[in-house]
C-alpha cells in the first residue's frame, strides 16, 4: 500500500455512510470520465471495468480524511489522463493498490485485463511481504523492482509519480510524525525523477509540497512575503508585458507571452545556498514567450536584447543543445525598466509541451510533430542506464547511492573528437566520460586529450570540452577511481569490474591451491564438476556449506578456508568412489619442504598477474629474486612476505598452519614496488639529481616522502620505486650511490619489533 494510506474502518456519521461513500466515489469517477474524450468508447468501457474491480476491492477502506479509499486511485488516474496516457495506463492507475492491499493476484488481473496491465500494476506494487534489514533496504529493493518494470515500460514511473503527487497533495491528513520521512523521500528521489523525465510541472509541485511539509513555518513566512511582493510588483509586471508585446508586434511576430514566478522552494533554495534575504532575490519573476517557429526563437531573442540590456553571462541556448530530459528553450536575463533582473524563456509550442510534460509528451505529441520523440528517447536512455546499473549492483544500499548520484539535474555538455555531444553531471571527470562512451573504453582508460592537451583521468570537465580517451588494452580500473568518478554508471561499472575481477582471480588461485593440496594426498589433478564426479562435489559442498564450486574455490583463494583441509576431505570422497591415491606422488609432494614443518601443500608460483587475490605485503615489499613465503589471511587472500620479514615471522610463529610455500615464476609479467631510503647532503637541485639517477636506471618513482621535519644538513628521502627484480634494484642503488651529494642508498627493511 502507498505509505500515505492506511485502511481504517469507516467512521460513523449521520445518515448512511455507505451511500455517502458511494456518492463521493461516483462523483470522482464522473469527473475522471470527463477527461477521457481523447479515448475511443471501447477503451472507456475497459476503464469502467477496471474501476468496478478497484471499487469492489477497496470496499470499506477509507482514507485518513474520511473519503472512500477509491477516490485516491481515481485521482491518480485523473492525473494520468491530464498527460493523455492510454487506456492500459489508466486501468493500472485505478488498480495500482489492488495486489498490494486487497489480495487480488497478478494472474487474475492478467486473465481479466491482459498481461500488459498486470505487468504495470505489478511494477507499482511494493515489496511489503518481504522482510529486509532496514527501511532503507526495503526502499531500495522496492525502487529496484519498480525500475525493472519502468525500464521496459515508462508508464510505470508516470503512474508512480501521479500516485506520489496525489499523496503529497493530501499529506495534511497524515500524522505529522510521517511528514518528514515522506517529504524527504519525495524531494530526494521522486522530484528529481520527474525532472529527469521532463515533467517540469510535476517536478515543481513535488518540490513545493515537500518544502511545505518539511519546513511548515518557513513555507508560510515565505508564501506571505511572496504574496506581498506580487502585489507590489503588479504594475511593473504589467508594464514589462506591455512593452514586450508591443515590441514583438512591431516586428510582425505573433507570440504568446506568459508571466512566470519562481516556486517557493526555488526561492528558498537560492536564499539558503547564497545566504540571501528575500529582498535580495531579484529574479523571482520572469516571462515565457511562445513563438510559432524554431527560427523565431532567435529572432525574438534579438527583439528582447534591443528592448532591454542583457546581463552578461546569463544566456543559455538549450535549443541547439537540449537538456538531458529533452527540454529545449532559450534563456536570457535582462535588466528591466527599474533595474530589476528579469529572465525570459523563448520556445515553440512543441517545445513548451515537452518542457511541461516531458516523457508524457510522447502521448500528447505524435510522430508527425518534429522532435516530438526527443524526451521519450532521452528518458528511455536514462532508464536504460539505470537498468545497467541495477544489473551490476546487487547490494541494495549501493544501488540506492548510484541512483541518487544519477538524479542530479545539473549537466555539462562535452564533445567527442567526432563532435558527438555527451551530457554529464556537473563535476564529472574524464573517467565518467570514458564510461559514458562504453564500459570497455572506461575499463582500459589510462588518460585523455582534453582540448588537445594530455590530462589525467581525474580531470574535471567543463562545458564545451573536446575529449579523446587514451586506452591501453592491459590496463584495468583502480579502486582510487571511485574517489573522483561522479556518475552512477561509472561507479557501478568500476565496482562491478573490481568485484568480478577479484572473484575470478580468487577462483583461479583457489583452484591452484586446492589442486596442489590434493596432490599432497596422492591425487594428481582436481576432478571436474560434471559427469561421474558431480556427486563428489555435491557432498563436498554440503560439507563446506558453499553454494557452488566457484564459491568454494573463491573461499580457498581468499583464505576463508584452508586448502589442505578441504583437499583432505575431497581426497576421502574420491577414495570412496574407488580412486586410489598415488603413493609416489604423496612422497614427492607432501615432504617437498616449506616455511612450516610438515608442510602439506605444493608450491604456488607467482608472476604478478594474480590480481586482488594475491597481495604483496607493504611492510617488506617483496620483489622477484627475494626468498618469499605466503600467508593465507582470513578473507584477504594470499599475502606474500619476504622470508626474513619480522612481521611475517611473527605471523608464522602464531599461525603456522596458514602459511604455504610460494616461489617466483621464471618470467614475471609486471614490475613490483620496492622501498628505498636515500641519505643526501641537502642542497639546491639535489632531489632533481636523485630523480635523474633513478630514471637513468630505468625505474619509475611511484611515491616520494621527505618527512615533515625541517630540512637538515643531511636528509633521508624515502622512495617507492617500480622495479623488475633484485638485479634491477641493485642497478638503481649503484646509480644512486654514484650521484653527487648522495651519502647512502639502500633498500628499506622493516624494523624488528
Amino acid at each position: 500500500m502507498s505509505s500515505f494510506v492506511e485502511p481504517v474502518s469507516s467512521p460513523s456519521a449521520s445518515g448512511d455512510p455507505a451511500a455517502a461513500s458511494a456518492s463521493a466515489a461516483a462523483a470522482s469517477f464522473a469527473a475522471l470520465l470527463g477527461k477521457l474524450d481523447y479515448l475511443p468508447a471501447s477503451d472507456i468501457e475497459l476503464i469502467r471495468q477496471a474501476y468496478r474491480l478497484a471499487d469492489q476491492a477497496h470496499l470499506g477502506q477509507m482514507r485518513k480524511n474520511g473519503d472512500p479509499y477509491i477516490t485516491h486511485p481515481i485521482a491518480v488516474a485523473a492525473q494520468c489522463a491530464e498527460w493523455k496516457l492510454d487506456a492500459q495506463a489508466l486501468m493500472a492507475a485505478l488498480m495500482h493498490d489492488v495486489i498490494e492491499d486487497c489480495g487480488v493476484t497478478k494472474v487474475q488481473l492478467a486473465e481479466r485485463f491482459g498481461a500488459a496491465v498486470a505487468d504495470l500494476v505489478d511494477g507499482l506494487t511494493k515489496l511489503e511481504k518481504l522482510e529486509f534489514d532496514s527501511r532503507e533496504q526495503n526502499q531500495a529493493e522496492s525502487f529496484r523492482k519498480m525500475l525493472l518494470a519502468m525500464a521496459k515500460d515508462v508508464r510505470v514511473i508516470l503512474i508512480k509519480l501521479a500516485d506520489r503527487t496525489h499523496n503529497m497533495r493530501t499529506m495534511g491528513d497524515m500524522p505529522r510524525s510521517k511528514w518528514k520521512r515522506i517529504s524527504s523521500e519525495t524531494l530526494e528521489i521522486y522530484a528529481p525523477i520527474a525532472h529527469r523525465l521532463g515533467l517540469n510541472f510535476t517536478y515543481r509541485e513535488l518540490q513545493d509540497l515537500s518544502f511545505r511539509f518539511l519546513h511548515p513555518w518557513r513555507y508560510d513566512i515565505l508564501a506571505k512575503a511572496l504574496a506581498k511582493s506580487r502585489t507590489r510588483r503588479k504594475d511593473l509586471i504589467a508594464r514589462v508585458q506591455g512593452e514586450v508585446d508591443s515590441a514583438f508586434r512591431q516586428h510582425g511576430l505573433n507570440v504568446r507571452i506568459m508571466g512566470r514566478e519562481k516556486t517557493l522552494y526555488s526561492v528558498y533554495r537560492k536564499m539558503d545556498s547564497k545566504h540571501l534575504s528575500f529582498s535580495q532575490v531579484t529574479d523571482i519573476y520572469g516571462f515565457r514567450i511562445v513563438v510559432p517557429e524554431l527560427t523565431d526563437c532567435y529572432t525574438g531573442l534579438g527583439v528582447l536584447h534591443q528592448l532591454y540590456k542583457p546581463v552578461p553571462g546569463k544566456f543559455r541556448d538549450y535549443v541547439a543543445i537540449p537538456k538531458v530530459n529533452g527540454y529545449q528553450s532559450l534563456h536570457t536575463t535582462l535588466i528591466g525598466p527599474v533595474g530589476t533582473n528579469i529572465e525570459f524563456q523563448l520556445r515553440t509550442h512543441a517545445m513548451d509541451v515537452v518542457a511541461e510534460s516531458g516523457v508524457a509528451a510522447h502521448w500528447l505529441y505524435k510522430a508527425n510533430e518534429p522532435g516530438s520523440d526527443t524526451s521519450q528517447r532521452l528518458g528511455t536512455q536514462w532508464l536504460q542506464s539505470l537498468l545497467d546499473i541495477q544489473q551490476e549492483t546487487r547490494d541494495a544500499g549501493e544501488f540506492w547511492d548510484h541512483i541518487k548520484i544519477d538524479l542530479f539535474p545539473d549537466a555539462v555538455y562535452v564533445f567527442t573528437p567526432k563532435s558527438k555531444i555527451l551530457s554529464l553531471p556537473r563535476g564529472a571527470t574524464v573517467v565518467d566520460f570514458a564510461y559514458a562512451i562504453h564500459s570497455g573504453v572506461g575499463n582500459t582508460a589510462v588518460g585523455a586529450m582534453v582540448n588537445g592537451e594530455q590530462r589525467p583521468l581525474r580531470t574535471e570537465l567543463n562545458n564545451g570540452d573536446v575529449v579523446e580517451v587514451i586506452t591501453n588494452a592491459s590496463a584495468e580500473p583502480s579502486p582510487s577511481w571511485l574517489s573522483f568518478a561522479r556518475t552512477g554508471r561509472a561507479r557501478s561499472k568500476i565496482r562491478h569490474h573490481l568485484k568480478t575481477g577479484a572473484q575470478e582471480k580468487a577462483v583461479e588461485l583457489g583452484e591452484r591451491m586446492l589442486g596442489q593440496a590434493l596432490r599432497s594426498e596422492g591425487i594428481a589433478r582436481l576432478p571436474q564438476e560434471d559427469g561421474e564426479y558431480k556427486v563428489v562435489w555435491d557432498k563436498l559442498l554440503r560439507f563446506t556449506g558453499n553454494k557452488s564450486r566457484a564459491e568454494l574455490l573463491s573461499d580457498v583463494g581468499m583464505g576463508k578456508r584452508i586448502a589442505n583441509m578441504v583437499g583432505k576431505k575431497l581426497a576421502v570422497l574420491l577414495t570412496e568412489t574407488g580412486l586410489k591415491p598415488d603413493a609416489l606422488l604423496i612422497s614427492t609432494e607432501r615432504y617437498a619442504g616449506g616455511p612450516g614443518e610438515g608442510s602439506t601443500q605444493g608450491i604456488v608460483s607467482l608472476d604478478g598477474s594474480e590480481g586482488a587475490s594475491v597481495q604483496y605485503a607493504p611492510c617488506c615489499r617483496p620483489i622477484p629474486g627475494d626468498r618469499i613465503v605466503g600467508y593465507l589471511g582470513r578473507g584477504e587472500g594470499l599475502v606474500v612476505h619476504v622470508e626474513d620479514c619480522p612481521h611475517g615471522k611473527r605471523l608464522l610463529a602464531r599461525d603456522s598452519e596458514r602459511f604455504l610455500p610460494v616461489e617466483w615464476a621464471d618470467e614475471t609479467v609486471r614490475p613490483f614496488d620496492s622501498s628505498v631510503v636515500v641519505t643526501v647532503n641537502n642542497g639546491k637541485g639535489v632531489l632533481a639529481r636523485v630523480a635523474a639517477a633513478i630514471a637513468h636506471a630505468e625505474a619509475d618513482i611511484n611515491h616520494v616522502d621527505m618527512g615533515e621535519d625541517p630540512a637538515q644538513t643531511t636528509t633521508d628521502i624515502r622512495f617507492t620505486l617500480s622495479v623488475r627484480d633484485r638485479q634491477h634494484l641493485a642497478d638503481v642503488l649503484r646509480s644512486l650511490r654514484r650521484t653527487p651529494s648522495v651519502i647512502r642508498a639502500q633498500r628499506f627493511k622493516p624494523v624488528k619489533d
